[in-house]
């Protein structure tokens, strides 16, 4: 049976609703394009995470709008539920401590990066 990771990801929109996309620098999945997040570490909650996990990867202050949905993913080594919400920057500006790029996507734009296959299943799910 596969592992399960379960993490929180953040659908980060801007004032002019452009939506902030992030590149893997590392592991399996290095290049791929996601949203921003991470583990969801034990007691904590998803909201919780994806505000400690915004911080420590993108050294900003973010706060939630609502709540997206959640994705579950089947990888080949292993399996993913990766819960989703919106967000804005509350304070800070975007400085890349983990990731190789970033871009800000206006919504005509979102399909310009190369998703990695679970966060392409929130792609609908932004609206402005």
């Amino acid at each position: 049976m596969k592992k399960t990771v379960e993490v929180a990801a953040a659908v980060i929109v801007d004032d002019s609703g452009r939506v902030l996309a992030t590149q893997r620098g590392y592991g399996p999945m290095k290049d791929g394009w996601e949203f921003p997040g991470g583990k969801i570490e034990p007691g904590e909650t998803g909201e919780q995470a994806i505000v400690r996990e915004i911080r420590e990867e993108l050294a900003v202050d973010i706060e939630i709008d609502n709540a997206l949905g959640t994705v579950e993913w089947d990888y080949p080594d292993f399996h993913l539920t990766m819960h989703c919400y919106r967000c804005h920057v509350k304070n800070g500006h975007v400085t890349l401590l983990e990731h190789e790029s970033a871009r800000w996507l206006s919504p005509d734009s979102l399909h310009s990066v190369d998703w990695l296959p679970a966060d392409r299943v929130i792609l609908p799910w932004i609206k402005d």
